[in-house]
């Protein structure tokens, strides 16, 4: 049988596999959208219980653990002088730049450590002793090289969101299959050409990784970064709030930080779905 008849073959017996195993095409039901969006509640909505109960029966004292009624009734503090939404605003604003900020500069330093020997020799050591650096120790040299300014918050949060680009994208553009990038080459690809034609798009599922990986540094760092003498931002809150025992407006910080996190990283989804659908 000759190598065309047996990939149809193979073909042919994976599509009835497919079938037997899922009539009609059916998604299994653990993959249904609904199915996972309550499944993923049901965890939180348990904490919450939890938490009520603990709090209401007396078990933990409220100067410990304020129940999340408290809690809500800080927020509603917050929402009627209408500094609440400011905080979101700003720390969301610092994040998303410092974000997009990060991610641009890892790329292009894991284009010229991934694709090129020298760069892999000069700038890999540097970058892997820099990586190891708390995200504090950067705070008091980014205030005396850039004052106390919005700069230096978003320049540390860009800082945070480097590494995890730079990191997966340029062991990705190592692994690249070197026949691939002779095939582009023999097309007349050089240089840019052929890192936008072929390598990206190879490893285009490291890149949504790393991009992943580098929103959730960024919401992380987000704190450290509103220490740099900040008024207004969820960092400033959860550190003011700690400073004047608000352990309520603590947990409102707390659970804004977490809810923020999960909607920017909902939105990386749907930019991840669309970007494979597009190269894969």
């Amino acid at each position: 049988m000759s190598l065309p008849d047996q990939r149809a073959v193979a073909g042919t017996v994976t599509a009835a596999t497919v079938r037997a195993s899922h009539p009609l095409g059916a998604t299994p039901w653990w993959s249904r959208t609904s199915v996972r969006v309550v499944g993923g509640l049901l965890v939180p909505v348990a904490i919450v219980v939890v938490w009520l109960a603990v709090t209401l029966t007396g078990l933990v004292p409220p100067f410990r653990l304020p129940s999340p009624i408290a809690v809500v009734q800080a927020a509603g503090q917050l929402i009627a002088d209408g500094s609440l939404f400011t905080h979101i605003a700003i720390s969301t604003q610092r994040v998303i730049i410092g974000f997009l900020v990060g991610s641009v500069v890892g790329l292009f330093f894991a284009a010229i450590v991934g694709l090129t020997r020298s760069g892999d020799i000069l700038l890999s050591p540097l970058l892997v002793a820099l990586r190891a650096v708390p995200s504090l120790a950067w705070v008091p040299l980014l205030i005396l090289w850039l004052q106390i300014g919005e700069e230096s918050k978003i320049t540390l949060i860009a800082i945070g969101a480097f590494f995890p680009v730079f990191t997966t994208v340029a062991g990705a553009l190592r692994r690249v299959d070197p026949q691939l990038v002779e095939a582009g080459r023999s097309f007349g690809l050089r240089g840019w050409s052929l890192l936008r034609t072929v390598q990206l798009p190879a490893v285009v599922p490291s890149l949504v990784s790393g991009l992943r990986l580098a929103l959730a540094q960024a919401w992380l760092f987000l704190v450290a970064a509103e220490l740099i003498a900040s008024s207004m931002g969820l960092g400033w809150l959860l550190s003011d709030s700690g400073n004047t025992g608000r352990v309520d407006r603590i947990l409102l910080a707390i659970v804004l930080l977490a809810l923020l996190g999960t909607l920017t990283n909902a939105l990386l989804v749907l930019f991840e779905r669309a970007v494979l659908k597009r190269w894969l």
